[in-house]
């Protein structure tokens, strides 16, 4: 499999968490491609929807959440705010952690 082949798998307003780089740790959310292996990153604090980070796909690792609000305005109009992008990153987050506190 080829690099393009492994960004494809992606899709749009997938949430990932980023393993490399000075934002290691945080999670973000794909808003576009940029090439063969690289993704566009954003969410929408540091990194806004006007200027995203383009990532190489071999430093993140996606997790099985798509944004489906983020995705839709992708799709409809090939842009999204920042505010959904906070949103969407917000929910997931809760949802992590809630899974991580209920047994305790």
């Amino acid at each position: 499999m080829d690099g393009m082949d492994a960004g494809r798998r992606l899709s749009l307003g997938q949430i990932v968490h980023i393993l490399r780089g000075r934002e290691a740790g945080k999670v973000a959310i794909v808003i576009g491609y940029s090439g063969p292996g690289f993704v566009l990153l954003a969410d929408g604090d540091k990194r806004t929807a006007d200027r995203p980070k383009k990532k190489n796909i071999k430093h993140i690792q996606p997790t099985n959440q798509v944004a489906d609000e983020v995705a839709r305005s992708l799709a409809e109009t090939g842009r999204v705010t920042n505010a959904k992008l906070r949103y969407a990153l917000n929910q997931y987050c809760r949802k992590q952690n809630q899974g991580k506190w209920k047994g305790e």
